[in-house]
């Protein structure tokens, strides 16, 4: 059985590309000839799949998963923050300044009794305490914080069930 492919946008996944997004998942570094193999597809046609999926924005990437403890930033923490205001213009504001700082790794906008949810890593209190300071509260519109220091990672991976 084959699927055709027309130009005019996203296509529904079939079984084979889950399984290619499944592999991938698991080891992004995965040559295409062994992806060819895993999937039981020639190559040019695993690669033009892979390309497609791309495309489509199935796939945003590929990046190397490093140890936060080997490099400084073993401390995760989670900051929930309120805005003095939810207006568009102090909410925009926010997320822009967001975008700027790299010591922020996820911001997220959330329904319940704050606004945003950070979540940030850091190598001790001490510097979480530095970054509260000079990053966090000179954010746009923060008002109130509340932070929770991870004791430890239960489970930790980006893998989609597919």
């Amino acid at each position: 059985m084959s699927t055709t492919y027309e130009d005019d946008g996203p296509k529904a996944l079939d079984k084979i590309d889950r399984k290619i997004l499944r592999v991938l998942q698991a080891d992004g570094r995965i040559s295409n000839l062994k992806l060819a193999e895993t999937v039981h597809l020639s190559p040019t046609a695993v690669l033009e799949r892979v390309k497609r999926l791309t495309r489509d924005g199935y796939i945003l990437g590929y990046e190397a998963r490093l140890n936060p403890a080997k490099l400084g930033a073993g401390m995760m923490v989670f900051i929930e923050v309120v805005l003095d205001r939810t207006t568009p213009d102090v909410m925009n504001a926010f997320k822009a300044a967001v975008q700027t700082r790299p010591e922020i790794l996820e911001c997220h906008l959330v329904a319940g009794g704050f606004d945003y949810l950070i979540k940030t890593r850091v190598a001790d209190m001490q510097a979480y305490r530095e970054l509260i300071g000079s990053v966090v509260w000179a954010l746009p519109g923060v008002r109130e914080t509340h932070t929770y220091a991870v004791m430890e990672e239960v489970k930790n991976g980006t893998a989609l069930a597919i």
